[in-house]
């Protein structure tokens, strides 16, 4: 059986126009989890879990309407290697992302879509609960701040 040529979708990367607004509206109305949030260099992101599969990334740095699915690949590398074998051609990358490096690209029609070396997997959880203790299936209220990135 052939794996997947892009692995594991990961988030779907959403624009926001009113981040606190968002978030109340994730929280409060759909019933999400937050799994972690930061606010650094002037963007806040947090990712919600609403169903099994892909984090929903809220970003105020993003322009709505928008929402950009985000792959996971073990080897990054050897994945845009054979995607440029068969025309593939990266928009912006290979550049850091918490998890490892990543591209984005666009289809045919103009949708963009990214693709991450999983090096550092869910590195922002990790940062979050050292911060605010587990929050994996934890509901948070909609006032709540976000936290400060160091």
């Amino acid at each position: 059986m052939m794996a997947e040529p892009l692995g594991l979708l990961k988030y779907l990367y959403t624009g926001c126009a009113d981040y606190a607004r968002d978030r109340a509206y994730y929280l409060d109305v759909l019933g999400a989890s937050l799994v972690w949030e930061f606010h650094a260099f002037d963007a806040h992101v947090g990712a919600f879990r609403l169903a099994e599969g892909p984090l929903v990334l809220l970003a105020d740095h993003r322009k709505p309407p928008s929402m950009m699915p985000v792959f996971a690949v073990d080897d990054l590398d050897a994945t845009a290697k054979a995607l440029q074998a068969r025309g593939w051609k990266p928009e912006a990358g290979p550049f850091g992302i918490p998890d490892g490096p990543c591209y984005t690209f666009r289809d045919p029609s103009g949708n963009e879509l990214a693709v991450f070396g999983n090096e550092r997997p869910d590195a922002l959880v990790g940062e979050y609960e050292a911060e605010h203790g587990p929050a994996k299936g934890r509901k948070v209220e909609g006032g709540r701040a976000a936290s400060k990135r160091r």
